[in-house]
């Protein structure tokens, strides 16, 4: 989809685009529900179907955003305020779709 002539003259080479979807979005949604454990870049990989070449580089943006954390050969949600707010977004978001408020009722 082609973007504005100004939006491209204006936006930082360093904007990384987190909104829903977006392979960074998925990554941060996925280590956001698991925020009390760190992953490999293979468990990234098999857990959110993004491509495996892509998850590295990825993971190395949001790094540089201090939005993840990195240690050895594992991955976990960066410790940050607004980070603990995604989770528990994400958390509601997801409770909301599970729980029983549109089961099937006998009465």
């Amino acid at each position: 989809m082609p973007i504005n002539i100004d939006r491209f003259e204006d936006e930082s080479e360093d904007t990384l685009d987190i909104t829903e979807g977006t392979q960074p979005h998925r990554i941060l949604t996925f280590l956001a529900a698991n925020d009390d454990q760190a992953f490999t870049q293979t468990e990234i990989y098999e857990a959110t179907d993004i491509p495996r070449g892509s998850v590295g580089v990825v993971l190395s943006r949001l790094e540089d955003r201090g939005l993840v954390r990195h240690r050895g050969r594992y991955w976990a949600i960066a410790d940050d305020d607004r980070l603990a707010s995604f989770a528990a977004q994400q958390a509601a978001s997801s409770a909301s779709t599970t729980d029983d408020y549109y089961a099937d009722t006998d009465t």
